[in-house]
C-alpha cells in the first residue's frame, strides 16, 4: 500500500516535554495514528532533543506497524541512530543546526 497520510508527530513531543513527564505519551499517539487510518509515523530527532528524542525514535521503531520515517541533518549522530533503528524511510533534511523549523528541506 502507498503511504499516502503519515503523521509527524514532533510537536507531541513538544507540549511533553515543555510539560516535563509522559504526557501527552508520544508511543501511544502513534499507536492511535496509526489505529484511525495513518499509514506512516514521522519524526524529526533533532540534537538539541527539544522534541522527539533519540530514545524516542528507539521506542517507537518495534511498535510503529506502518512506515516508519526518521528526517533529520545528515551528520555522524543522526546517521548512527538511523543505521541502528533502521526505519523504513529516512528524508534527509539538510537544515541548519539553529534553525527552529525546518523551512527548505
Amino acid at each position: 500500500m502507498e503511504t499516502r497520510l503519515s503523521v509527524n508527530i514532533n510537536k507531541i513531543a513538544l507540549i511533553r516535554n515543555a510539560r516535563g513527564g509522559n504526557m501527552p505519551n508520544v508511543l501511544k499517539c502513534a499507536v492511535d495514528c496509526e489505529k484511525f487510518g495513518a499509514q506512516g509515523i514521522t519524526v524529526h530527532p533533532r540534537p538539541d532533543e527539544r522534541h522527539i528524542r533519540r530514545q524516542d525514535v528507539i521506542d517507537l521503531k518495534p511498535i510503529v506497524t506502518t512506515e516508519f520515517n526518521i528526517e533529520g541533518n545528515p551528520k555522524e549522530p543522526f546517521n548512527k541512530l538511523v543505521l541502528s533503528v533502521v526505519p523504513a524511510q529516512v528524508t534527509l533534511v539538510p537544515d541548519a543546526e539553529n534553525a527552529l523549523t525546518s523551512n527548505a528541506g
